[in-house]
């Protein structure tokens, strides 16, 4: 049995995918167990895996678990001593490539990841671990972009020759597949990312192609996104980060691995493979 948590989420649900057609015994823990919708099979628990008190009994059976950072938050490490002692044999655990950089440069930090915390806990567990470092997810392009493509054809968005190794939340979902399932990633670090770094003028680009949308760039200071973010109602130290992340790395090309092939025996799926399987969410009126 393999328990996956934050199985609704972005990785989470494609995993919990995988491994079922995989022929893997898979147990989804969700809080909201009756909007789960998973696959036959799949065994649907309910529990808060940041209250690791709440889901002693889901572990009973497993022999890994996929530590995903933002449902676990800070009680990672609890939920990692919780594991080992009910019998777990491996974590893998959901990280992300830029866990040794500064906690300031790390945005998804101020909304609930502890991707260093996370990394550290399946290293320090005494089990069998891998820690996935994926790059910035393809479908940010969502929740940065989608309000203003549901208003129209531009994107207001600074730094437009910034580049990003963005990869598809389904690759790193299915090197998580085999992280536990099998054993050739056994004490490793994999940085996961697509297969180009592309600016975020040339994301806008794929998406107007896989739209069939006009769309436009329009390049704004750093002061404006902070005046976006803030109308978003984000928290300032998450528009702190983003503002400092564009400074430090404005210039520099994203590094790019070959990891998601190496290990899936497949391309990695480009910012345009993704764009094209979520181009609904980027039509007029729909986010």
């Amino acid at each position: 049995m393999i328990l996956v948590t934050g199985a609704t989420g972005a990785v989470g649900r494609p995993l919990v995918a995988a491994l079922a057609a995989q022929g893997a015994e898979v147990r989804a823990l969700t809080r909201d167990p009756d909007s789960a919708d998973f696959p036959d099979g799949v065994e649907v628990v309910g529990g808060d895996p940041s209250r690791p008190d709440t889901v002693t009994g889901h572990l009973h059976g497993a022999r890994a678990v996929f530590l995903n950072s933002r449902a676990i938050g800070d009680a990672v490490g609890e939920f990692a001593d919780l594991a080992r002692r009910k019998g777990v044999r491996r974590l893998v655990a959901l990280a992300a490539y830029n866990v040794e950089h500064s906690l300031a440069l790390q945005p998804s930090r101020y909304i609930g990841d502890r991707n260093r915390e996370c990394e550290a806990a399946a290293e320090a567990s005494g089990l069998e671990w891998v820690s996935l470092r994926p790059d910035v997810y393809a479908n940010m392009a969502l929740p940065l972009w989608g309000g203003q493509l549901a208003r129209g054809d531009e994107v207001a968005w600074p730094c437009p020759d910034f580049t990003e190794a963005a990869v598809d939340p389904r690759d790193v979902a299915e090197v998580g597949a085999h992280a536990l399932l099998h054993d050739d990633l056994l004490g490793r670090k994999p940085v996961l990312t697509g297969p180009e770094a592309i600016s975020h003028a040339a994301m806008v680009d794929a998406l107007a192609e896989a739209t069939g949308r006009p769309l436009l760039y329009r390049d704004v200071t750093l002061f404006d996104i902070a005046e976006q973010f803030d109308a978003m109602g984000q928290p300032p130290e998450l528009t702190a980060s983003f503002i400092a992340r564009f400074a430090a790395f404005d210039g520099r090309q994203a590094a790019v691995t070959d990891e998601v092939e190496r290990i899936l025996g497949r391309p990695a799926h480009s910012f345009l493979d993704w764009a094209r399987d979520h181009a609904a969410h980027f039509t007029n009126g729909v986010v």
